[in-house]
């Protein structure tokens, strides 16, 4: 049944929502900058300043050149890079928070310079040192330059390629972490814990976000950097973190559990609803769809996946974040297990000198013997959290519940136990596959897929024609489109009408700095004329504008489950005045398999979120259709007069949680 667009009926309602104090509509202050604005930097140390970051980006095109066809030299340059990138932000985007800092900027641009003059001569001096090393990385996701920290332990020698342990840490909030601080600090500061031997990887996790998203990305990719220099035990790496550094250890620990060797977080938070206190008294809980998403990045409903991970938690016993073990433990013990925890006495949010070697005792042990992986518990309410090593959910029948899926291998045959699971990838190989009690016929290929089909489990055949279906890769929600290499599209034709361009072109504008904001890169742009078949083929497209300015907007307008015309919206049965109303949306780009199309959107949480880390989470699902007569503010881009998810074919659907 087609409805009548929301404004057509009651503009009272609309008002009502406006006003509405749950962020559907606008009329919340607009926070403080993050990260805020620096202090004024003397004309004479800005050009002296300049001056000498100019010259390093000269000897980095140099470098870029000479170095053509070297690709183990090439891959060095993001070691230069970092230095330059540290000091240039600072200077464009005002970004020196005090004045000893123009002093920390000289040094990392002496340093820039004598690492480009190494490797013009082809040398990387500090691929051998020890103690603490910062290296970079350029970011497949928008082509950003990111730096993390290593400690190397001292005793090691670049001729031995022995593996050794791995220790992940992330880092508190700072609001001011920018890349020169982190730098900075990283180059003389060798943090909480660095044990005896191991590898310590400091990762900056794009500024400020909890390691979420791109943030979260960020540790694959510098882990990959890393490996390619130093001998890592793929075995032995664990996860630890302080603070919103403990926030994102029990992230890491529930969502991609079958990576780590053991987790150690301190303090943080593990879930938004409790620690942001949503439903507290006086409060208008966020919309349903918001509540939905909070299963993105909550720990506490994945702490079955801990089963058999060793967990460590550290708290201060006055600490008000010891709150995150305690909404933890009690998760634990549901799932049938506990946690063990380190209580610094009469500590607050840090921690207790005789802690620390009571945890450092813990993960010894824990690692000390390998690990059998014969047995897996993986459970997940996304795709995007769907293995765990050699079990992977391939398949839900309803997105967003919970999935589970419990695998025993022994003598030869893989039995799994499944909820809420329509397919199954299996990469240990097996004589026979039992999966919810039915073997599988005999002759099939037990690494593989198989999916359940009218009740019945099989061997996976081939999807049919253009038929479409959530997986890993291509699940939604609109955020998710961000963690994955991305291309703006900029529109170039004339818009469907004034009001929706305006809007668009806004939008664009504020996603792109926000985007450099928070996630500490310039997003890839492009004019809709000049995006190639080759941007198409590697890059989820993020289109803005409509199927009139936006020339592969209208390429795909035939094959997206929506219509847009100068008088009219259609979507998900609904029907809206196309001059007062406007699509966001996720799906499937009809053009590039693997890929998503993006219309109208950047991520999706706004400045408001930036407030309190455990609210850095998605506040859009997969569609939403936006009042354009409601101007964009703090928390959202407009007034979200409905919203949904894609079924499991990506159908519109009601989600059963609304």
């Amino acid at each position: 049944m087609v409805k009548t667009a929301p404004g057509l009926i009651s503009l009272t309602i609309l008002a009502a929502l406006a006003a509405s104090p749950s962020g559907r509509g606008e009329g919340d202050a607009q926070p403080p900058p993050i990260p805020p604005a620096g202090i004024a930097v003397p004309d004479e140390t800005r050009t002296d300043l300049t001056i000498r970051a100019a010259a390093l980006l000269k000897e980095i095109d140099i470098l870029q050149k000479q170095l053509a066809g070297k690709p183990e030299l090439l891959a060095r340059i993001p070691d230069v890079q970092i230095f330059h990138k540290a000091v240039d932000w600072a200077l464009r985007h005002n970004e020196f928070f005090e004045p000893k800092q123009f002093e920390t900027a000289k040094g990392l641009l002496t340093e820039g310079a004598a690492r480009a003059a190494a490797l013009l001569v082809g040398r990387t001096p500090w691929d051998e040192q020890t103690g603490l090393v910062v290296r970079g990385y350029q970011s497949q996701i928008d082509g950003s330059i990111q730096p993390y920290g290593m400690i190397v332990p001292e005793q090691w020698k670049p001729a031995d390629r022995t593996p050794r342990r791995l220790d992940f840490w992330f880092h508190g909030r700072g609001e001011k972490l920018t890349e020169l601080t982190f730098i900075a600090d990283r180059m003389k500061n060798k943090g909480e814990f660095a044990p005896e031997g191991a590898f310590v990887l400091h990762l900056y996790g794009r500024f400020c976000n909890a390691n979420k998203f791109a943030g979260e990305m960020d540790l694959f990719e510098a882990w990959n950097n890393a490996r390619s220099v130093y001998p890592i035990d793929p075995e032995r790496v664990l996860v630890r973190g302080f603070s919103m550094g403990g926030a994102s250890t029990w992230q890491f620990a529930t969502h991609r559990t079958g990576f780590w060797a053991a987790a150690a977080p301190g303090a943080g938070f593990a879930e938004s609803e409790n620690f942001l206190r949503i439903f507290a008294a006086g409060k208008t809980p966020p919309p349903w769809w918001e509540q939905v998403l909070y299963r993105w990045y909550d720990s506490t409903i994945y702490a079955a996946n801990l089963a058999n991970l060793p967990v460590v938690a550290y708290s201060g016993e006055i600490d008000g974040q010891r709150q995150a073990a305690n909404e933890m433990a009690a998760a634990m013990e549901k799932a049938g297990f506990t946690l063990t925890q380190v209580i610094g006495p009469g500590m607050g949010h840090q921690y207790h000198p005789e802690s620390k070697p009571k945890i450092e005792e813990f993960l010894e042990q824990a690692i000390s013997k390998p690990a059998a992986h014969d047995n897996l518990h993986l459970t997940t309410y996304t795709l995007i959290y769907s293995k765990n090593r050699w079990l992977e959910i391939a398949g839900m029948e309803k997105p967003w519940e919970r999935a589970d899926a419990d695998a025993e291998a022994a003598e030869g045959e893989i039995k799994i136990k499944t909820s809420n699971v329509s397919a199954i990838h299996i990469t240990r190989s097996a004589g026979r596959v039992v999966i919810d009690g039915a073997i599988l016929p005999q002759g099939a290929t037990f690494v593989g897929k198989y999916q359940k089909q009218n009740g019945s489990w099989q061997v996976a055949s081939p999807p049919k024609g253009d038929a479409l279906e959530k997986s890993s890769t291509l699940c939604g929600p609109i955020d998710h489109a961000f963690m994955g290499p991305f291309l703006m599209v900029r529109p170039t034709g004339k818009p469907l009408n004034e009001k929706a361009g305006v809007w668009a072109a806004s939008e664009m504008a504020h996603a792109v700095e926000f985007w450099r904001r928070v996630f500490r890169g310039d997003s890839p742009i492009k004019d809709d004329t000049a995006v190639t078949a080759n941007d198409i083929a590697t890059r989820h497209l993020i289109l803005w504008g409509d199927p009139s300015s936006n020339a592969i907007w209208k390429r795909l307008a035939a094959k997206l489950p929506m219509k847009w015309s100068a008088d009219r919206l259609e979507v998900a049965g609904h029907a809206y005045e196309g001059s007062d109303y406007a699509p966001i949306f996720i799906y499937p780009n009809p053009l590039s398999a693997g890929h998503y199309v993006v219309l109208n959107s950047g991520v999706t949480f706004r400045e408001q979120a930036l407030l309190n880390n455990a609210d850095q989470t998605p506040k859009l699902p997969d569609w939403a259709v936006i009042d354009l007569r409601t101007p964009p503010g703090p928390r959202w881009p407009g007034l979200v007069v409905d919203a949904g998810f894609f079924d499991s074919e990506w159908k519109f659907q009601q989600a059963a949680s609304k």
